[in-house]
């Protein structure tokens, strides 16, 4: 997919000496915090909002999300002279809804997690004639996520040994493994990161079957999605797929850590992918023999996200460690 095809740019791939070091590998990172919108959801969703509004003459478009979906709709939106609303589900952060008027969007709020805020905007596609640009279960919006592996494609020095990513709904994982197909490198162990209270991923892996979480507990509402879409489900079903599960705390912990190394402030749903390397999950993998040791080079895909600042960072120590 070349740059022209949506609104995202090619981001940097950098080398992680601390991440490195404490796995006795080289580890690498997708800087997806990089992206014009602060996430890797503007390759997918920017994707769909150029493809869906060339193809039919829309009044506008809407967007459900916890914050980075709607941050790259409003995005894509401005850029194409598209009217954007997006709505919100109330647990997100007063910040993410000034971003998105700061974009221009119309913002609402909906319920209280991220499924509330997407029946509320599939009724007001329906009455106002809005184009409705789903946050990850669409397959426009995997094809423009799968670009970040056509990116790796180009810039690593061989295949990686492994591939980790925070998964939500699992939009960005769908992307991931339809780039791996389309690079030949369908056999990459493929590492899924969920926080405990956010793992409707993790519970259909177990389960055998897509499961809707009764409730988000997370802290990272960013991956507030009850129910993974049926394509997770069914790429979850192949040899090269793990799915773990980390606590809030760790998520936490894995963000500060990276903050200090890294120089970089990402949100909760990321630090849950950071924790990977941080809490030692791919470490007992190996020891498990999940992963191979010594294990290829690692890319971890750091998805960024805009429901962060230093206050929200202070916020969540507070309610988190007390």
């Amino acid at each position: 997919m070349s740059k022209q095809e949506g609104f995202h740019v090619v981001t940097p791939l950098l080398e992680s000496v601390g991440m490195s070091k404490r796995l006795g590998s080289t580890v690498y990172l997708k800087m997806e915090s990089s992206q014009p919108t602060g996430s890797f959801k503007i390759r997918g969703i920017g994707y769909m909002c150029k493809n869906v509004t060339n193809s039919t003459k829309s009044p506008g478009v809407i967007c459900s999300s916890g914050g980075n979906a709607g941050m790259a709709t409003a995005y894509a939106a401005r850029k194409l002279n598209l009217p954007a609303t997006i709505v919100l589900p109330s647990v997100t952060p007063n910040l993410v809804a000034q971003k998105l008027k700061d974009q221009g969007a119309t913002v609402k709020v909906a319920g209280k997690v991220w499924d509330d805020a997407n029946a509320e905007a599939l009724r007001l596609a329906e009455s106002e004639g809005l184009t409705v640009i789903h946050p990850f279960n669409h397959p426009l919006v995997w094809k423009g996520h799968a670009s970040v592996v056509h990116e790796l494609k180009a810039s690593l020095p061989s295949k990686p040994g492994a591939i980790v990513l925070s998964v939500g709904g699992g939009g960005l994982f769908c992307g991931v493994m339809e780039g791996l197909d389309e690079v030949g490198w369908a056999g990459v162990p493929v590492l899924c990161m969920e926080t405990v209270g956010a793992d409707c991923f993790n519970a259909a892996v177990k389960a055998g079957d897509l499961v809707t979480l009764p409730d988000i507990t997370s802290q990272a509402t960013c991956l507030g999605a009850k129910t993974a879409c049926q394509q997770a489900f069914e790429y979850s079903k192949r040899s090269t797929v793990i799915s773990e599960v980390v606590t809030d705390l760790q998520a936490l912990e894995a963000i500060e850590l990276f903050l200090d190394e890294e120089r970089v402030l990402v949100e909760m749903a990321c630090g849950a992918a950071l924790a990977a390397v941080y809490s030692g999950v791919i470490q007992r993998l190996q020891e498990e023999g999940r992963l191979p040791k010594p294990l290829g080079p690692l890319v971890m895909i750091v998805c960024g996200g805009g429901s962060v600042n230093l206050a929200q960072l202070q916020h969540l120590r507070a309610i988190i460690r007390k």
